[in-house]
């Protein structure tokens, strides 16, 4: 009787309904799978079964081409006296990687806010480039533009607060109006790979960039590198400038990456429709044009596991606090102090202008954190006006008494550090203003000296002998986002001092790896070891709270 209620048992059970972690992770690995077979069909080009019925590449034959270059201030020329010589390889090697430092110049319409096109074109040998009408009329010419000015708003200049040279600078400094700036680095590529094309299933990405000889055969594909036009890279063109330099890379090119490559420049265009800025379209260039290859896949997939373990994580740390119903056992000013962190860490993302992929997540963190602190103290809403309740259990009592003994003990290592930290970055540190001064040493001291903060929990974890009241599932999946973010910091541009709560992160990753690597191998412990352990585990999980990462 009782197999049997067992057996019955179990085939209720088996009907139950998979929990949302269960549907989030099958939906994340058939979007990887998705992801994965999309992403391999750029690599893999159509077959071509009949000879007759494929366009085949010149490129095959291993042509002679020469390379030449020309400035222009009109984006379609039509006279030779419109365009400007500045770089000429007779013998062109494109099968070898090259870059040229050329010398431009600037006309006097490009210092009045004009605009300068780069004019690249590859062709017989024997073509003479001050013949216009030769260059254009070349049966084997292949031909790609490039803007070489772009209208942008300069970048605010960082002043001395207690140096003589502030009114100098800071006259500077106020400019907002977008002004004429030269891309001092220009990316180009030829597909050097010799691969036959059917005529009736061209890609249309390839297509669009196919020019045939008088054979039949498709020319060389010469692509302008647009991923790898950078912010960085630009020039300010004010009116004493006559000159300057232009440095051209080249580098051949495999047919599923320009495929790739031509993917996400199209994706571009929507987002700039969509409201992304101009800073915003650069961090995502910055991930294709400074990665590799192949540690580009890599990164793909760290970033899914990255938004995965982050949102699991995120999901049970709101269950927990959520269904918390008493403050026994956990820190109140650990909490308000992660809240009053992450409003400091946005304010300063916006004062540095941060992209909106970073500061849009990071504002909604704040957000949440605010939420914890109302649930931390007490504190509820009626008609929008906040009303805090005074009635506590015994065990909140206690625990307050600890926290504001922890609290005493931190203020005497803290204050110090934080002193001596704003006076140093006031010295010696250069700031736009006052505001953005206080900011920085606010993050800095976030940044630096934040981990401190959890040493009141744990001050209370020590003295109540017991971490049971900790968001554990929470702590499992930020375990991993953390193991996620070691392998590869980020895709995006993070501020500068947030380097130095990712080298934090490092360390204390490895900590708790080491952990949970013991626990693996000593599963049979004493339960007052096992409370060390796991006390050793809620050091290094809280820190991640402290560095709001």
């Amino acid at each position: 009787m009782q197999v049997e209620q067992r057996r019955q048992g179990k085939m209720a059970t088996g009907y139950a309904l998979p929990s949302l972690t269960t549907v989030i992770c099958g939906v994340f690995t058939a979007y990887i799978i998705h992801s994965a077979w999309t992403l391999g069909q750029l690599f893999m080009p159509p077959s071509c079964p009949e000879y007759s019925e494929c366009l085949h590449p010149l490129i095959a034959q291993e042509p002679k081409f020469q390379l030449l270059a020309f400035t222009s201030q009109k984006k379609m020329p039509e006279y030779a006296t419109d365009l400007r010589l500045v770089h000429r390889v007779h013998q062109f090697d494109y099968l070898k990687e090259q870059e040229e430092l050329v010398e431009v110049l600037i006309p006097k319409r490009v210092r009045n806010n004009g605009s300068l096109y780069l004019h690249i074109f590859l062709t017989s040998p024997s073509v003479d480039p001050e013949d216009w009408g030769s260059v254009v009329k070349d049966d084997l010419a292949v031909y790609a533009m490039a803007h070489l000015t772009r209208y942008h708003i300069p970048e605010a200049a960082t002043i001395n607060l207690l140096g003589g040279e502030e009114k100098k600078q800071k006259s500077q400094s106020g400019r907002k109006r977008p002004v004429t700036h030269f891309q001092s680095l220009v990316v180009f590529n030829i597909l050097t790979d010799p691969v036959s094309l059917p005529r009736n299933a061209v890609p249309y990405d390839i297509g669009r960039s196919l020019r045939l000889d008088s054979n039949g055969q498709y020319l060389p594909i010469l692509y302008v590198d647009s991923l790898s036009a950078r912010l960085r890279d630009l020039v300010e063109v004010d009116s004493s400038m006559r000159e300057t330099n232009l440095t051209l890379k080249y580098s051949p090119i495999s047919y599923g990456k320009i495929r790739l490559w031509m993917q996400f420049e199209a994706a571009l265009h929507p987002m700039a429709h969509l409201g992304f800025t101009d800073k915003d379209l650069d961090e995502v260039k910055g991930i294709f044009s400074d990665t590799n290859l192949y540690f580009l896949c890599v990164t793909f997939l760290v970033a899914a596991l990255h938004m995965l373990f982050d949102f699991l994580a995120f999901k049970n740390d709101i269950s927990f606090w959520r269904g918390r119903k008493t403050m026994e056992g956990i820190s109140s000013s650990t909490v308000a102090w992660r809240a009053f962190s992450q409003i400091i860490i946005f304010l300063y993302l916006l004062d540095e202008n941060t992209s909106m992929v970073v500061l849009i997540p990071t504002g909604i963190g704040g957000l949440i954190e605010l939420w914890k602190v109302t649930k931390a103290f007490h504190i509820k809403f009626d008609s929008w006006r906040p009303k805090v309740t005074s009635a506590r259990t015994s065990g909140e009592n206690t625990t307050e008494k600890l926290d504001s003994e922890g609290i005493k003990y931190l203020s005497y290592l803290m204050c110090p550090l934080l002193v001596g930290l704003a006076v140093y970055s006031l010295l010696y540190t250069p700031h736009k203003s006052w505001y953005s001064w206080v900011i920085t040493c606010l993050v800095n001291g976030v940044y630096a000296f934040g981990f401190l903060f959890m040493l009141p929990q744990l001050f209370i974890n020590y003295r109540l002998k017991s971490v049971a009241h900790l968001p554990w599932r929470a702590f499992m999946y930020k375990f991993l986002f953390w193991g996620v973010k070691a392998v590869c910091r980020t895709s995006f541009w993070s501020a500068g001092c947030m380097h130095l709560g990712h080298f934090t992160n490092h360390g204390r990753f490895r900590l708790l790896w080491w952990v949970v690597y013991r626990k693996s191998l000593l599963p049979f412990l004493h339960i007052r070891n096992t409370y060390i352990w796991r006390l050793i585990i809620a050091i290094s999980c809280e820190g991640y709270y402290s560095l709001i990462l």
